[in-house]
């Protein structure tokens, strides 16, 4: 797809990844939506970017379909939809430990965060989208969602996070065949440690370790790298139902 007149939404707009992605897009000519928390710099974002501002829990399903119609009105329809959400908030531990088994509920917020959010995107992006009609390509629309290499190496401690970011990677060539008929195209991309939010209080110790193992370079990776890609797999439409790593030939190690 063309950047030029692209109409996007950017779940996680408002730092890190997806607010380099949608600098990208604005800067070709596209038209972003950027949805966050309330509590995020979205707002001031949006108006920096020339595009509308959507605050929302991604894990209040029921209101963010709500909010996700309203962007997509804002922006007069939905090409591609990038969504950069995730984490652990801290809930993270061993599968037992000395004070007994990892707690369900945390194991399912982590689920619902970066599995059942994207899963929700997702679905509401592809039907906004079969709307569309195809370009001279065929193509109705492209989601890039997020995952990590957490996926194919968790760390000690890491079995919700790295449950959920697999099942990610996982659903990504299904999708990309169930919405194959309509022309819309479905990509994941697993990034290793980036400079964003969730890393911002890393010591240069434990950046350092996380790091170390990577063939180069052997840093955290940087928002607009990930843009590049995220840019790179909208124009070409023959990258579609693959999960591809961005980490330096990065392999984590178990702790």
């Amino acid at each position: 797809m063309e950047i030029n007149g692209l109409r996007a939404a950017m779940v996680g707009g408002a730092s890190g990844m997806c607010h380099a992605t949608a600098r990208r897009i604005v800067d070709g000519g596209g038209t972003v939506a950027i949805i966050d928390q309330e509590d995020s710099d979205g707002r001031a974002v949006a108006e920096d970017l020339g595009g509308s501002w959507h605050p929302c829990d991604v894990m209040d399903f029921d209101a963010f379909e709500v909010v996700f119609q309203e962007a997509v009105d804002a922006m007069g329809g939905l090409d591609a939809a990038v969504n950069t959400p995730g984490g652990t908030g801290g809930r993270r531990g061993r599968t037992i430990s000395k004070t007994g088994p990892f707690p369900l509920d945390d194991f399912r917020w982590v689920i619902d965060l970066n599995l059942n959010a994207t899963f929700n995107l997702s679905r509401l992006s592809a039907w906004h989208m079969s709307k569309n009609e195809a370009n001279d390509d065929g193509e109705r629309g492209v989601i890039i969602n997020t995952s990590s290499i957490a996926a194919f190496e968790g760390q000690i401690g890491q079995v919700p996070y790295a449950a959920a970011k697999a099942a990610v990677s996982g659903m990504t060539l299904p999708m990309a065949r169930d919405l194959g008929s309509l022309g819309i195209r479905v990509n994941t991309v697993a990034p290793s440690l980036f400079q964003t939010g969730l890393t911002a209080g890393a010591t240069p110790d434990r950046v350092d370790n996380l790091t170390k193992d990577a063939a180069f370079p052997r840093r955290m990776g940087l928002p607009d790298e990930y843009a590049r890609l995220a840019i790179a797999i909208i124009e070409n439409p023959m990258l579609n139902g693959d999960t591809i790593r961005l980490d330096g030939g990065q392999r984590f190690a178990p702790k």
